[in-house]
């Protein structure tokens, strides 16, 4: 997945159900320029998503006294 946030970051938001973000994405990806801080951006989403998920279950699990 993160191979795909690199080469095709509009194609990371949009396997992840976001598409309005998908779509900036790919305005942003239109120039040369704004290449690197969209697969930038896609990953560092990529990568928070995961994490938020792991946290989630992490604490789902935790037993508090």
């Amino acid at each position: 997945m993160i191979l795909i946030a690199v080469l095709f970051p509009w194609l990371s938001f949009f396997l992840r159900g976001k598409i309005l973000v998908g779509i900036l994405c790919v305005i942003l990806q239109c120039t040369l320029i704004g290449w690197l801080p969209a697969a930038i951006w896609a990953v560092a989403a990529h990568l928070d998503a995961k994490n938020k998920k792991r946290f989630q279950r992490h604490y789902q699990h935790a037993h508090f006294v």
